[in-house]
């Protein structure tokens, strides 16, 4: 696969990121890094690495990093197609999502009073 190809794979699959494949001496590696930005507010970052050694399958390493340039990478998957390679990132971005939603629904009801009896119920 040349660096042409790859890119069109990019695109096709995730459009809503503006792709840069860069230059690479190594005829079995491509690297290209896609970003989302508002203005020059970059908000999303994300860098695919393939990697296809004579005789073996491609394998794809997917990594993002969120908002700001300099922003640290926050988790890499890798897959033997660049499809699954980004629905790992994702999915385990999803499950990292639930989690904290769930902590926090915890840590919201902790603060709330437990049911204390109505003034109706009292004795007269």
């Amino acid at each position: 696969m040349n660096s042409k190809e790859f890119r069109a794979e990019l695109v096709k699959i995730m459009p809503g990121y503006d792709w840069t494949v860069h230059q690479s001496r190594l005829d079995w590696r491509l690297e290209a890094t896609g970003i989302q930005s508002s203005g020059s507010n970059r908000l999303s970052t994300l860098s695919v690495v393939r990697v296809e050694r004579e005789g073996q399958k491609p394998v794809y390493e997917a990594k993002s990093a969120g908002y700001g340039r300099r922003a640290r990478w926050l988790h890499t998957h890798k897959d033997g197609t660049l499809a699954r390679a980004l629905r790992g990132l994702q999915d385990y971005y999803e499950a990292v999502a639930s989690t904290h939603y769930s902590h926090a629904g915890a840590l919201k009801h902790g603060r709330k009073a437990k049911d204390a009896p109505a003034a109706t119920e009292a004795a007269p």
